[in-house]
């Protein structure tokens, strides 16, 4: 008997069954396994019950929306996502990305696009390893806090202090941590940290960055730990060391 290739799992949560319908026939037709839900309680069902590659999540749903939804999955890391919405607002769309989703396609869209996209988050899911670089599975210190890239918890020295990160700050993070006191681009982080190109006015490194230094710095408004480099970006301004 001839083993069928693997087929990339996609998760379709949207309110509405024409969409969803829609969506699921073209997207099997083009060769991936899709399963449907109505609601964010549908999806947590589905979660539980299964593996997904993607999921693509609709943002205007009664119940728990889909940027609640979003930012709780990836808190807990879960699999990549990719916005729809009927908002065209480009502040709608980089909430959504700001939040830790993967991309954002607006309403009404092309098949055809959501394709694309789809199978763009997975070639980059692909090349993705758990950690870029050669950090995984380390206990890492620097500027007082320690971060286990296993547990994805980050710890204040002096005090064993836990704080939480999202998916989208862990990612972050890490990136400084594999260059410590490099300056990176607005660009060059985006890339890293999701695997996509910025467009103009796109200000959601910069959100990320404040939110992380909200967590990190003694000072937000004076950073000493990631700080700024005029018309180059970013840089983490301490040294890394590896305790495991």
């Amino acid at each position: 008997m001839t083993e069928q290739p693997f087929s990339p799992h996609v998760l379709v949560v949207d309110d509405h069954r024409e969409i969803r319908d829609a969506v699921a026939r073209y997207l099997e037709k083009n060769g991936l396994r899709v399963t449907s839900a109505q609601n964010a309680a549908e999806m947590d069902a589905c979660l539980k019950a299964g593996r997904f590659d993607v999921i693509v999540l609709d943002v205007m749903m009664p119940g728990e929306d889909g940027l609640s939804a979003a930012k709780r999955l990836t808190a807990a890391g879960g699999p990549p996502i990719l916005m729809l919405s009927a908002l065209s607002e480009e502040t709608d769309r980089v909430v959504g990305l700001e939040i830790g989703a993967d991309d954002y396609l607006a309403k009404p869209f092309s098949p055809r696009e959501l394709l694309a996209r789809i199978k763009a988050i997975l070639r980059r899911t692909e090349r993705r390893e758990p950690l870029a670089g050669s950090l995984g599975g380390r206990r890492l210190a620097f500027a007082g806090w320690v971060l286990d890239t296993d547990r994805r918890v980050l710890t204040r020295g002096g005090d064993d202090t836990e704080v939480s990160l999202t998916t989208a700050e862990f990612k972050l993070l890490t990136v400084f941590l594999e260059r410590p006191r490099f300056v990176l681009s607005r660009e060059q982080l985006l890339d890293l940290t999701s695997g996509r190109t910025a467009e103009v006015f796109d200000r959601t490194i910069d959100n990320q960055v404040s939110r992380l230094r909200r967590k990190i710095e003694p000072t937000p408004s004076k950073p000493e730990i990631i700080t700024t480099v005029r018309a180059g970006g970013y840089s983490l301004a301490a040294d890394v060391e590896v305790l495991s």
